[in-house]
């Protein structure tokens, strides 16, 4: 399987669906009240139909694969996330774009939809290594990706601008195929505890 291939992931606690423009309302709900700190690029209540429609055209470019988030113990879609800076000749991909809302934030729901996403890009998709980037400013996004085992690569610096013209630090993580038993061993040790 190639992993720009639209799949539905699923597990006990979430079902990441292909993304649609039919997902964009419950999106904007779950965006509401999210603070929009100036390193993250989460969208607001007002920008996601454009946020959406920025991640299909990049899916249609071969470059993402897009899902939206659904908590199964709701039923509501809590946020997005993707497989983007797609390199299928070499097996390559981050993990990014993700976000999630209020009520998601702090539960099992992230490290569900992680093991998915791992668990497809290594175990349907063969590939050889899975990135993750944030922002050196976002500790949150950082301890985060810390968390779930992935090593620290390196730092990017002064590797993009902002759309308000500063310059981003980009921290670089991986996971690679033979760390991810020990990476699937742990995230689901941390769903099992609740």
């Amino acid at each position: 399987m190639l992993l720009t291939d639209p799949v539905v992931l699923e597990n006990a606690h979430v079902r990441l669906e292909p993304l649609t423009p039919d997902h964009a309302a419950d999106l904007s709900e779950a965006s509401a009240g999210l603070e929009h700190a100036w390193y993250t690029s989460v969208p607001t209540t007002d920008s996601v139909d454009d946020d959406v429609a920025s991640r299909l055209a990049q899916r249609d470019a071969g470059v993402m694969n897009p899902w939206a988030i659904r908590r199964l113990d709701t039923g509501r879609v809590v946020g997005s996330t993707t497989f983007c800076s797609i390199d299928q000749a070499n097996r390559h991909v981050e993990i990014g774009y993700t976000w999630l809302g209020l009520d998601a934030q702090r539960t099992a729901v992230n490290t569900a939809a992680k093991l998915l996403l791992l668990g497809h890009a290594f175990d349907t998709c063969d590939a050889i290594a899975v990135e993750f980037r944030t922002h050196w400013h976002n500790r949150q996004s950082r301890a985060a990706i810390a968390r779930l085992g992935a090593k620290q690569d390196g730092v990017l610096r002064n590797h993009r601008l902002g759309p308000d013209g500063s310059l981003r630090d980009t921290v670089v993580f991986s996971i690679l195929p033979g760390e991810w038993p020990a990476v699937r061993l742990g995230l689901e040790h941390r769903l099992a505890r609740g």
